[in-house]
């Protein structure tokens, strides 16, 4: 079920309306049920997969809590990588390891028959997967005490709002709050729906009309060269985010809705002033959920320092993987995992330059040419997220300032001038608001704001939305694919 569907506007007011009306001690089986049924409407065989992971996790957590015995806990802690990372390997790398060393054996002309998998790749498995996987993880660390209300934690590993694109929760913040009884409050549900509304603003009005252009350029790049490869590229870094960033709130915001505090996801990362900083503005839960369960198990920066720029591009190259089964996304990584390091390398010398373009006193300058830097170097590797492949990757970066020809925009369908501006106005007021939130949230702001101002400013988003969104449903939240 998408969240930009009549579908879920239909059965989200079900969900909240039932959720308020029953007792507290009955909500759990709600909100089981409705996350199963969410998750079913996607492909119902697949449930499957999540019932699997809960009930491995939830043994896992039960044994480890009945032993004290580090060993005895590892066991079952390697019990719960293995069988989770197994299922997420054989339905999203299987195959693309696979035709790797098909590849591999080809070229020194080695026999290699492993037929590939026909399999769907099941929505949300890579969330799902690091969510309960942080569970065993914590218990087998003593930050937390086994869940032994089997409900409560299969409710957990499949919270219908954040199930399929996250964010992704850890056992320790969002386990407890399905025990808190969540009274009714006017000021939290409409400060969701608002966060709601913001998300779906972001999706259906600036990310689906961008991708208008951006699949159209990036899905037959050799048609193209010059201006549409470089506004493509330009558009795509604001799709994704506009994508992402809106699935969140709308996952955010539905949660809030019923009084569940999920986690900030994004915090304006355009306006980062290095690639660090970016990553701790960017998917913050994933970025998070790298340091906490794989860097520092690596020893982080507690090592020497070759082992260090080891651990820094290893997270980096996996972060890639994650995020698909293509060389394109290992790229991606790496060029982040680059980005850091040399800017660890080059960080006198850097220091030295930018007094020199922009002395000190000139504090404001500096931030913007560090923005703008750290901006373009993400814009850049963007080219390689989004590139079906590492060949039409390469195409699109040697074309980008070759015929820079305005009038080729033209032979874009559904994309003239008035569509430009408009998603252009659109983006300018995305980031104005963002400029806004700097120093004042923009609910809270708006809160302080007369009735009547108030309510104007509702319905104009809410007509924005209904009539300038771009309403095909075929385009999916980008990170459904991860």
């Amino acid at each position: 079920m998408l969240f930009n569907s009549l579908q879920f506007l239909i059965f989200f007011p079900i969900v909240v309306i039932f959720y308020f009306t029953i007792p507290h001690k009955y909500r759990w089986v709600l909100l089981l049920l409705a996350s199963y049924y969410f998750y079913m409407c996607w492909k119902a065989e697949y449930l499957i997969l999540i019932l699997v992971s809960t009930l491995i996790d939830y043994i896992a957590g039960i044994k480890m809590g009945k032993t004290t015995v580090k060993a005895e806990r590892k066991v079952y802690l390697i019990l719960s990588l293995l069988i989770n990372l197994g299922l997420l390997f054989t339905f999203k790398y299987f195959n693309f390891f696979s035709e790797s060393f098909h590849q591999v054996f080809q070229y020194f002309n080695i026999m290699y028959k492993v037929p590939s998998l026909k399999v769907l790749l099941p929505v949300g498995i890579s969330f799902y997967t690091f969510q309960t996987l942080s569970y065993t993880i914590d218990v087998y660390r003593g930050k937390r005490e086994p869940e032994t209300h089997l409900g409560i934690f299969a409710l957990y590993v499949s919270f219908f709002p954040q199930l399929v694109a996250g964010p992704i929760e850890r056992s320790t913040r969002l386990l407890p709050q399905f025990y808190e009884k969540m009274e009714f409050d006017y000021q939290r549900v409409k400060d969701g729906l608002l966060l709601m509304a913001w998300g779906f603003f972001k999706k259906v009005v600036i990310a689906d009309r961008l991708a208008i252009l951006v699949n159209q350029v990036y899905n037959n790049p050799t048609d193209y060269s010059g201006f549409p490869l470089i506004l493509a590229t330009y558009f795509f870094a604001f799709q994704i985010y506009c994508d992402f960033s809106g699935y969140s709130d709308i996952a955010i915001g539905a949660a809030q809705v019923m009084g569940y505090r999920l986690m900030l996801n994004f915090n304006r990362p355009y306006f980062s002033k290095s690639i660090s900083e970016f990553w701790k503005r960017w998917h913050i839960s994933l970025s998070s959920w790298f340091r906490d369960y794989l860097y520092i198990a690596l020893g982080g920066n507690r090592v020497k320092k070759w082992r260090w720029y080891l651990n820094v591009y290893l997270v980096f190259i996996i972060s890639g993987l994650w995020h698909g089964a293509n060389w394109t996304f290992i790229v991606w990584g790496s060029l982040h995992g680059f980005y850091l390091l040399f800017s660890t390398w080059t960080q006198k010398y850097r220091t030295v330059l930018f007094d020199a373009v922009a002395p000190i006193r000139f504090e404001m300058i500096r931030k913007v040419l560090r923005v703008l830097i750290t901006f373009h170097l993400v814009l850049f590797s963007w080219i390689f997220f989004r590139a079906n492949s590492l060949h039409e990757a390469f195409y699109i970066i040697s074309h980008l300032f070759s015929g820079l020809n305005m009038s080729a925009l033209n032979t874009i369908s559904g994309f003239g001038t008035p569509e430009l501006m408009f998603v252009i106005g659109a983006i300018a007021v995305m980031e104005f608001i963002h400029m806004v939130q700097r120093k004042h949230g923009i609910r809270k702001l708006l809160g302080q704001q007369p009735l009547m101002i108030r309510w104007a400013i509702y319905y104009f988003l809410i007509m924005t939305i209904l009539l300038f969104g771009a309403y095909d449903y075929s385009n999916a939240f980008i990170y459904f694919q991860f």
